[in-house]
């Protein structure tokens, strides 16, 4: 009977989630994430020009029987973050050479048109230099609050939310979940929207805490908790 009411729990939570991010996007509260190659260094342009070559599911859309070519808004609100052997620092503009790798993050109406979301100021550019490349498996992301210290290589949440593929494999599953990571997780405290890289021992037990696992799509959720993360952010107190 636990394991019935569980599963309906993380159902509706998948549902109210999926219900909650279709009102966002009608509400003009979507997600577009384009990723290409910076064509001219950035310097302190107010637009940003990339070949564009992926990107999310909506993004693509609306490049169909378009250019890849494109120039997107930046401004004085639009942070820009370096990624080194998958550590986050806050740069400057001029950071972003030609030939670098980006990833172009905006929000806005998904009935947008490209010519408008490349009018729109970009939410957020990361950068990952010019041999960056983009993940080859999907990602698994789980959100929930630390239920213990981490230590010995493992993580204990209790889960909260998470992208599809995550909520997905949760159904019918305990929401207190263990996770693994090793040296080459990345451990960053995000306070407002700067990182700063920080160790295992400084997560504190009740914070939100978000785990990034690269893994493939065919993974139950046993074998994803085996898959050391690559990224885990704390976003401090629940």
């Amino acid at each position: 009977m636990r394991r019935q009411l569980l599963f309906a729990s993380l159902l509706a939570l998948a549902l109210l989630t999926a219900g909650t991010s279709a009102m966002a996007a009608r509400n003009g509260n979507a997600l577009f994430i384009f990723n290409g190659r910076m064509m001219a260094d950035a310097g302190s342009n107010p637009t940003l020009a990339v070949d564009v070559n992926g990107g999310n599911r909506l993004a693509l859309k609306k490049l169909i029987g378009q250019g890849d070519d494109r120039n997107f808004a930046v401004d004085a609100n639009t942070q820009f973050i370096r990624w080194t052997h998958g550590v986050p620092t806050v740069v400057p503009e001029s950071n972003l050479l030609a030939g670098d790798r980006v990833t172009v993050r905006i929000r806005a109406d998904r009935r947008s048109s490209i010519a408008q979301l490349e009018s729109t100021p970009a939410r957020q550019v990361a950068d990952r230099g010019p041999a960056g490349r983009f993940p080859s498996q999907p990602l698994w992301l789980f959100a929930g609050t630390l239920d213990a210290p981490a230590a010995g290589g493992n993580l204990t949440l209790h889960i909260r939310d998470g992208n599809l593929r995550a909520l997905r494999s949760m159904l019918g599953q305990a929401l207190d979940q263990r996770f693994s990571y090793d040296r080459h997780t990345v451990f960053v405290l995000w306070q407002g929207r700067v990182p700063t890289v920080i160790s295992p021992g400084q997560l504190h037990t009740g914070d939100r805490v978000t785990v990034r696992i690269r893994a493939p799509r065919s993974f139950s959720l046993a074998q994803v908790e085996q898959v050391p993360a690559n990224h885990v952010g704390d976003h401090g107190a629940g």
